[in-house]
């Protein structure tokens, strides 16, 4: 296999989101959008031990036209929404939502330390108005693969990786696994010719290739000339691995909504606001 060289790496940086701290390198000034892949939000939150949980997070809102993503990596998350979801997931565990024709949830933190990547993955044109699905998947759930050396886990939510299949459905073909490193864990792993590709690094450092060293809150971008990345942990590392097909067609992506073109952005914020996306009333 020919492993793939780097086209770009991004520091993750911090801003300020409705009183939340969140790491932001997609989109960026270095790289507006990933096909498919829209946004990747970084979350660590220390609550403070008097909070109301079910007041903290993010409350009711709506999402039409991609799929938000929440991979859990520390504490839980409860998410509910107008479909008649409820669910929590906690450490370990993915909630996989195709928003579809609009749905209004939340997500509400379950512990005082929560700590979340979320990603929002574009849906083809012909498909975003069709209706919501929502699936959660426990840490428990999730197919596992150990390196030879058993120093890295590779925890699969979609797609195939390293024979490992994931067992969330996506509208796309879509790779995404949380990968566990400890410190001289070494790995290669293939990805499709035609996928876009990256991995983002929570914290730790890696080698990757023969010579390059990156380190946490740091997003590393593939380019496509090779069939395959290979890993050394210099440090324990936490990271998330994504890759996908390009979907190739133009987005319009404006507060919570992912559209082709403006007229349906606009027709997006009507229909949320005369509740054609549902309901959400939180007890």
């Amino acid at each position: 296999m020919k492993t793939r060289s780097i086209a770009k790496i991004i520091y993750a940086s911090t801003f300020d989101m409705g009183g939340l701290p969140i790491r932001q390198p997609l989109p960026s000034s270095e790289l507006d959008y990933l096909d498919p892949f829209v946004l990747l939000h970084h979350g660590h939150v220390i609550m403070d031990k008097d909070m109301d949980l079910k007041r903290a997070g993010v409350g009711p809102h709506p999402h039409r036209g991609f799929s938000p993503v929440t991979f859990v990596f520390k504490g839980g998350t409860h998410h509910r929404d107008s479909r008649g979801n409820d669910h929590k997931v906690f450490e370990g565990g993915t909630q996989w939502m195709h928003a579809g024709m609009g749905i209004i949830h939340s997500e509400r933190p379950l512990e005082p330390e929560m700590e979340i990547i979320q990603m929002w993955i574009n849906t083809p044109a012909k498909q975003k108005m069709e209706q919501p699905m929502y699936f959660p998947l426990s840490k428990e759930e999730t197919p596992q693969f150990v390196s030879e050396d058993k120093l890295i886990e590779v925890n699969v939510v979609t797609g195939n990786v390293l024979g490992i299949k994931g067992p969330i459905p996506t509208m796309t073909p879509i790779n995404s696994a949380m990968l566990h490193i400890s410190k001289n864990g070494t790995l290669e792993i293939p990805l499709p010719k035609n996928h876009h590709a990256f991995l983002y690094l929570l914290d730790g450092k890696l080698n990757l290739g023969e010579d390059t060293e990156v380190v946490g809150k740091k997003l590393i971008v593939f380019a496509n000339d090779g069939d395959s990345i290979t890993i050394k942990g210099l440090e324990d590392t936490r990271a998330l691995l994504m890759s996908g097909e390009p979907i190739g067609e133009k987005i319009v992506a404006q507060g919570p909504f992912v559209m082709n073109n403006e007229t349906q952005l606009m027709e997006a914020y009507r229909d949320a606001r005369m509740g054609k996306m549902g309901v959400l009333i939180e007890d």
